[in-house]
This record gives C-alpha cells, sequence and structure tokens, in this order.
C-alpha cells in the first residue's frame, strides 16, 4: 500500500466516524430535529388546552356564582319551572306523519 493510500483510507475512515457521529445512532441530527418539531407542536397543544381550560373556569365561576345564569341553565337545559304556578309546556312536532 503507498502511503497516499494510507492517507486516502485513513481520510475515508475518518470521515465515515464523523458522519456517524452525526447522524449515527439513537441522537442523530434527524431525530433531534424531530423531537425538536414535536416539542413544539406539544407546546402548542399544551397552550390550547390552557386556553381551554381557563375557559371552563370561567364557565364554572359564572354558573356558580351567579343566579340568573343558573337559572336559565335550568330553565333551557333541564326543562325546570320555578314553583307550581308555572306549567311547561313541550310541543312535539312529528314529520312523519302525512296531513
Amino acid at each position: 500500500m503507498t502511503p497516499l493510500m494510507k492517507r486516502v483510507a485513513w481520510g475515508v475512515g475518518a470521515l465515515a466516524v464523523l458522519v456517524y457521529a452525526i447522524e449515527g445512532g439513537e441522537y442523530g441530527t434527524s431525530d433531534l430535529l424531530t423531537q425538536r418539531d414535536r416539542k413544539a407542536a406539544l407546546a402548542q397543544n399544551v397552550d390550547m388546552l390552557a386556553e381551554d381550560v381557563d375557559s371552563l373556569r370561567a364557565e364554572l365561576k359564572a354558573v356558580t356564582s351567579d343566579p340568573v345564569r343558573l337559572e336559565r341553565m335550568a330553565r333551557e337545559e333541564w326543562g325546570m319551572v320555578r314553583g307550581e304556578k308555572e306549567l311547561l309546556y313541550r310541543m312535539r312536532t312529528d314529520t312523519s306523519r302525512a296531513p
């Protein structure tokens, strides 16, 4: 083997080791870039969930502290009436019958 061939072999070997150190293994550059993108997506998801939690907390506070809103919800969602003087009429519309 000539000295030039030995230098080329060492250079190719060093280059192979360098490429493996950068790209090879569990924590290669492509894996790190993928993990960075995933971290950004998860952070965005956390922000959206935090906004949802804040709005739900505001809704809970409004429902538990505002009697007018609570009464409206009871009337609209559960069909409740106040006292015995009110009557609830439910109209049933049946569109399957012909006139």
